[in-house]
């Protein structure tokens, strides 16, 4: 009887420490599930195909992706308490001010080696995961191949005569601003934060204000702009402007003073897989995936050690706006003073808009 007894429990605790098992194991699995989302469309099957895809696989766990507006659609969420993305691309701009705001985690860069990565481009809430430039475009059928070359020029409508198009919102408006009205590139954003420097640069915009036909509001609206000729000269995106290039559109551009930007990933405050999450990063922030993006899109790497790969086409390599010779060019983006500044300088930049 006692053996029997002792039997059964024996038999019992097995088959409770096999449902342990199971559940420890489940619950492991759980845990090596990952939601990554971005903005859809042609971008992120891009990053699908190179960047998110191929680390999941390298990492030996399951990848779910969805697609968002915007941090807007983070914030709800976090407000909610209801977070459950682990990772979400956005721009540099919007997620240094989601982390001022305290709605991302504090990446961990014990884990995440960005010491290869141009400068600026990583910050203690996102880490750079593509370089893009806002650029001077001009219509080639109105000034040919050597078109405006500088900021000065796109406001000299004398030597330069035609139609404008600039940006409606105040992010990359004002800089250009300031380097037409001869501010060089490395002061602008120490005179924007110097009493009166956006008012300096808000007046700079009211004298080409005249000559704007269009205030473009969205990267597809200023690329349609030049695909379909209604403007002479324009800022804008540069991989957008080369996508209508493909497509027949009269367009060129120039990397000089340009604005050097750059799309970034960033963790979401209260992910459910955090440590998980910084992995990931780590693991696409390395030079060989992000060579691999630039094949769907000219944005560039934010890992300088992606062009000596060898795995992108010399030629091709030039046309990319974190290039050595083409970032030499241009203004980075300094995210600090948006933080501080930028309610400031948009509710200005609306009143002159409306003037």
């Amino acid at each position: 009887m006692n053996d029997k007894v002792t039997a059964g429990g024996r038999f019992a605790a097995l088959i409770l420490s096999g449902i342990a098992l199971s559940v420890s194991v489940n619950g492991a699995a759980a845990q090596q599930t990952l939601t990554v989302v971005s903005f859809g469309g042609s971008y992120q099957d891009g990053q699908s195909k190179a960047l998110f895809q191929p680390a999941a696989k390298a990492l030996g766990i399951t990848l779910k992706e969805e697609t968002y507006s915007g941090i807007a659609d983070l914030r709800l969420k976090v407000k909610a308490g209801a977070v459950t993305w682990d990772i979400v691309a956005s721009g540099s701009g919007s997620a240094a001010r989601a982390g001022a705001e305290g709605i991302l985690e504090k990446l961990d860069y014990k884990v995440i080696d960005t010491k290869d990565f141009l400068p600026q481009m990583a910050t203690d809430y996102c880490v750079g995961g593509d370089v893009f430039s806002t650029v001077l475009a001009w219509n080639t059928k109105t000034f040919g191949e050597n078109g405006p070359k500088s900021w000065a020029d796109f406001w000299d409508v004398k030597k330069f005569p035609g139609k404008r198009s600039y940006r409606k919102g105040v992010a990359g408006a004002l800089e250009p601003a300031l380097m037409a009205d001869g501010v060089p590139p490395n002061k602008v954003y120490e005179v924007l934060s110097s009493p009166g420097g956006i008012e300096r640069a808000i007046k700079k915009v009211r004298e080409l204000k005249p000559h704007v036909a269009v205030w473009w509001t969205s990267g597809a609206q200023h690329a349609q702009l030049m695909k379909d000729g209604e403007v002479d000269m324009i800022t804008g995106w540069n991989g957008r402007f080369d996508v209508v290039a493909k497509d027949g559109a009269k367009v060129a551009y120039t990397f000089n003073q340009a604005l050097l930007d750059y799309d970034c990933f960033a963790v979401p405050k209260g992910a459910p897989n955090k440590d998980l999450a910084m992995k990931f990063l780590a693991e696409i922030s390395k030079p060989q995936y992000q060579a691999e993006f630039t094949k769907y899109i000219t944005y560039g790497p934010t890992n300088k050690k992606a062009y000596d790969l060898g795995t992108i086409d010399a030629a091709y390599a030039k046309r990319l706006p974190s290039h050595p010779d083409n970032a030499a060019k241009q203004l980075t983006i300094n995210l600090d003073w948006y933080i501080k500044f930028e309610a400031q300088a948009a509710t200005a930049y609306e009143n002159m808009l409306s003037e």
